[in-house]
């Protein structure tokens, strides 16, 4: 297993340079090495996943990672000014290593979805690649600027996939994505820099998330837990903590930063929705749990009840503008606003059911809403419509197509035996169980499930139930059900979705020493 997180992360850059010096024309290779490539991504992840120690109880968090690889990258001296020093540091533990494998199957999915796509097929299928390497990196990077440097590298792939392959609108989306995401960069960057002038390892400043965590900081340094300075009268930690929640939560989206995700969904092409609905939230999301709540667990106890208030604010604002929309696709992406707040709501309880909960839940929801826009983009495929008016009696003419939308709202509604349930529940035990926060968060929080049951049934009881109805006359002769390639994407999704439903130990048998280790850290700073 030497040197494997090297090549899940490094392969599609690797095959990207291949395909630079293949002739345009030859549209079919590209599809094929983007496939082949993310099939292996995939099986070296089960293979970390079979061979990751779950018995491990970590004393410390050098301790708690597994496969790691740490070598010298960059060391440039500035003479007088001193030097920087980064590291190639890669590994995962509990918490990581899930979301890497939702990664791979996520990305393989959407080269599957992809398949359709010869309009500049070369630059499409490059620029997904290095997308791939980046989401993967920012997964397995212990090096804050390697992190760093996965997460704006994001933002170029993603900004020209939408631009250019996207619908009416993609200029005006895809800028909107860029200048949001690259602001709460911004944010984050500058608590990367406070962070390296303040924690040492050895003699020596450093961008070690691992020294970060592990609380080894300079004495009387900005970020020193001990001594913190103060600026415009609040800790300097305090305000760290603070901007990694805006510039996360951007990413996550929260509310009220999330006005960019539902333009960025309804104009990117269907596989594109899939990688930024299943992974890129998840993102912003293990940032927080990571980053923010693994290095200032000190200032999250402190702003417990901010995060949480944030987060049913997501859920509730997200439930509600999902009710009201008709186009299928912008409902679904404002669904997703409101499930990652139940993620928010999660890590706010500080509890070892909420963080069980919230990793648990973006591993289902990067799943489920993956799914979610396979199924919106199977009837704007066939009609070039996505308004939910323009069809009804969907399940006399296509009753496969019924069957895996169903299964997949009920998921997304959190229905006993699906995944959504399992890490709805846990969120809301912690959230209940949490001395940090006031029972209403819990109640507002439930409020949202009954929301979300009210937008995806409305939507079923109008698209699939009644009679059989398409606005166009011109629309019929497509109307046919599902093709073996979408039912080659959707199988795998329902198995999983069931699978972790019944079986929730598959992800928190990886997690339960990691996020055990990780709350008694937390309830060492407790007073």
């Amino acid at each position: 297993m030497q040197n494997t997180l090297t090549y899940i992360f490094l392969l599609p850059i690797l095959i990207a340079l291949v395909m630079l010096f293949i002739p345009a024309e030859n549209w079919k290779v590209f599809r094929r090495l983007a496939l082949a490539t993310t099939v292996v991504q995939t099986v070296l992840s089960v293979l970390l996943m079979v061979r990751f120690d779950q018995s491990l109880v970590p004393d410390s968090w050098s301790s708690a990672f597994q496969f790691v690889e740490q070598t010298e990258w960059i060391n440039m001296s500035f003479g007088s000014l001193g030097s920087i020093s980064i590291q190639y540091f890669l590994g995962v533990d509990g918490i990581s290593l899930p979301l890497v494998m939702l990664s791979s199957f996520v990305l393989l999915v959407g080269v599957i979805s992809s398949w359709s796509i010869q309009e500049k097929a070369k630059g499409y299928f490059i620029l997904y690649l290095i997308l791939s390497s980046s989401i993967i990196g920012c997964f397995i990077a212990l090096d804050f600027f390697l992190f760093y440097l996965c997460f704006e590298f994001m933002l170029l792939p993603m900004f020209f996939l939408i631009g250019i392959w996207g619908g009416k609108r993609r200029s005006y989306a895809s800028i909107k994505f860029f200048l949001y995401t690259l602001l709460g960069s911004l944010f984050i960057l500058i608590v990367m820099i406070g962070l390296y002038m303040s924690v040492i390892d050895g003699d020596s400043n450093t961008f070690s998330l691992v020294q970060m965590m592990d609380g080894s900081y300079k004495s009387g340094s900005v970020l020193d837990p001990g001594s913190p300075q103060m600026i415009f009268g609040y800790s300097a930690r305090v305000l760290a903590f603070l901007s990694l929640i805006i510039g996360f939560g951007i990413k996550l989206p929260a509310v009220p930063f999330h006005t960019w995700l539902p333009d960025a969904h309804v104009e990117a092409p269907t596989p594109i929705s899939v990688v930024l609905a299943g992974l890129l939230l998840k993102v912003g999301a293990y940032g927080l749990l990571r980053i923010a709540y693994g290095i200032f667990p000190d200032a999250a106890l402190d702003y417990a009840s901010l995060v949480a208030v944030v987060g049913v604010l997501s859920i509730l604002y997200g439930g509600f503008n999902a009710l009201a929309q008709r186009d299928l696709k912008r409902m679904v992406a404002y669904s997703s606003v409101s499930h990652m707040g139940f993620v928010l709501v999660g890590l706010a309880s500080l509890t070892a059911a909420g963080f069980s909960g919230s990793l648990f839940h973006m591993v289902s929801h990067g799943l489920i809403s993956p799914a979610l826009f396979l199924i919106a983009g199977v009837v704007y495929d066939r009609t070039g419509n996505r308004q939910m008016e323009s069809f009804s009696g969907l399940a006399s003419k296509m009753p496969v197509y019924t069957f895996f939308t169903a299964i997949f709202f009920f998921a997304g509604l959190g229905f006993p035996g699906l995944s959504g349930f399992v890490g709805e529940l846990m969120v809301l035990m912690g959230a209940f169980g949490s001395s940090q926060l006031s029972l209403w968060i819990g109640i507002l929080a439930t409020l949202g499930i009954a929301i979300s049951a009210a937008y995806f049934l409305w939507t079923i009881q109008r698209m699939f139930y009644g009679k059989y109805f398409v606005k166009e006359r011109s629309w019929e002769p497509h109307m046919l059900d599902l093709t073996s390639r979408e039912k080659l994407m959707l199988i795998p999704l329902t198995v999983l979705v069931v699978l972790l439903g019944i079986f929730p130990r598959l992800i928190l048998d990886y997690s339960n020493e990691t996020i055990n280790f990780f709350i008694e850290q937390i309830s060492k700073v407790q007073p």
